[in-house]
């Protein structure tokens, strides 16, 4: 008995131990560099893998226009939601770019309803205004079939949520930012040029498509005719 006693506490350390190693939400992984932030930001971009990409290839589009980029590879519309105060209403940006739901769809964390993934979103854009923070809400991006998730219909759910998300901001004063779009072939994916690996998008996919886009975007809820934002030359396709 005593020895099965020492057991079980030896097997709930453990399990104590890995929850508190395990960060969910991603709060580590910008709590350094959020002290770093004292100018107040033009825009905080919220994400997944699209945005940690973008910051990452491109970031003198970022630093160059006092964008800071918070996305986190992976992420769900719920882990964004967790985290949205530390890496967003702390920070104070004139803006947030939101850029979410391509994890959930793809069940990163289990199944989730559309109509979930939209509450999550409209969590977030209350948040914002309630803290006087602009949001522009953009579209998940297109992909055809996920490489890790080959069994679900992506390029059916992704405009099923889209056109959820555009009804949501047409209705509430939100400016809607339609990436996908711009990027859909005829497949319901991304052209070749401007993708990796079916889902993530190469630097030109950026300079082409949505720097041009975000910057008139923030341009319009700021109300600011800034033709001057940085946005560097196209790379060689």
């Amino acid at each position: 008995m005593k020895r099965i006693f020492i057991l079980m506490a030896l097997s709930f350390l453990t399990l104590t131990a890995y929850s508190q190693e395990k960060d969910w939400a991603g709060f580590s992984r910008y709590a350094e560099a959020n002290k770093s932030v004292v100018e107040q930001p033009e825009a905080v971009f919220l994400g997944n893998s699209i945005t940690d990409g973008w910051a990452f290839v491109d970031s003198e589009f970022f630093t160059r226009n006092n964008f800071v980029g918070r996305g986190i590879s992976g992420q769900t519309t719920s882990e964004m939601l967790v985290r949205f105060r530390r890496d967003i209403i702390d920070l104070n940006p004139k803006v947030v770019v939101i850029m979410a739901g391509t994890n959930d769809i793809a069940q990163n964390n289990g199944y989730i309803a559309l109509e979930n993934m939209l509450s999550n979103i409209e969590s977030m854009c209350e948040l914002a205004k309630l803290h006087k923070i602009k949001v522009v809400l953009c579209s998940v991006t297109p992909c055809v079939q996920y490489p890790w998730r080959k069994h679900i219909d992506c390029a059916t759910l992704i405009p099923q949520f889209n056109a959820m998300m555009k009804e949501y901001a047409e209705k509430n004063g939100i400016l809607y930012l339609d990436y996908y779009s711009a990027l859909v072939d005829e497949r319901g994916g991304i052209p070749q040029k401007w993708t990796t690996d079916e889902c993530h998008l190469t630097l030109l996919a950026y300079r082409q498509v949505l720097e041009p886009m975000v910057c008139e975007a923030i341009n319009k809820v700021l109300k600011t005719r800034k033709a001057e934002r940085f946005i560097a030359p196209l790379p060689e396709e």
